[in-house]
């Protein structure tokens, strides 16, 4: 069950909004009664750049770095101190050669289509 809420204030953006609820947090008021409310919310992306097969196997060989390491990391800890090195070493190598080429042919798969990265967020009118 929804408890009755009423607006005691509203705003233009939600910075103002998180501002008089810092505010208040700050002078001892009890704010986890408290909530934001967003009326007329959109979506708005903001292009970063352009995406290039180059950009897409570079981001592919670094997400290959982490898994690759990790996955070598976990595998080195039922070997040896000497054949754990081996294997995180093994594991970061294909990890980046995977990557890359992965990140390539996703890329390339796509025909062009959405050649470019963004960040999106949710943006309230009030």
């Amino acid at each position: 069950m929804t408890p009755n809420r009423r607006a005691v204030a509203s705003f233009g953006h939600y910075g103002e909004a998180e501002r008089a609820v810092d505010y208040l947090s700050d002078k001892g008021f009890p704010v986890e009664q408290t909530a934001i409310a967003a009326q007329g919310l959109r979506f708005v992306e903001q292009v970063t750049g352009r995406r290039t097969s180059i950009r897409a196997a570079a981001e592919g060989a670094g997400h290959g770095v982490v898994v690759g390491g990790l996955t070598g990391l976990f595998l080195g800890l039922f070997a040896t101190a000497s054949g754990g090195l081996v294997l995180l070493g093994y594991g970061v190598l294909l990890g980046v050669v995977l990557g890359a080429v992965s990140g390539f042919a996703f890329h390339a798969a796509s025909r062009g289509r959405r050649d470019f990265s963004s960040a999106g967020r949710m943006e309230a009118d009030h």
